[in-house]
């Protein structure tokens, strides 16, 4: 269609041509990726999702709280932070 012609369109048509080419878009989109899945799946790759990563054990434990552990990766638990300010030194919570 062109411009002009949509500009004399009314909202209810213009609403339904939208409702429309969404719908089409959305099966196109979902036939995509399937031929693209397909793809990788023939290639070896994985589709989606994360690579798993072997399981880490915790390093350090919260003497206060012996529940609360953490295995040393990512942001400093608060318990730590707040014993570390506190003047303590991580190998005090080594397990």
């Amino acid at each position: 269609m062109k411009p002009v012609e949509l500009e004399r369109l009314s909202i209810d048509k213009l609403w339904k041509l939208h409702v429309e080419i969404s719908k089409i878009l959305q099966q196109r989109i979902q036939q995509e990726k399937l031929v693209l899945e397909d793809r990788l799946s023939r290639l070896g790759g994985r589709a989606a999702g994360r690579r798993p990563y072997p399981p880490v054990l915790p390093k350090y434990r919260n003497p206060d709280r012996p529940s609360e552990t953490w295995a040393g990766r990512g942001k400093q638990p608060r318990w730590l932070v707040a014993q570390l300010r506190s003047g303590r030194r991580l190998n005090d919570f080594r397990i």
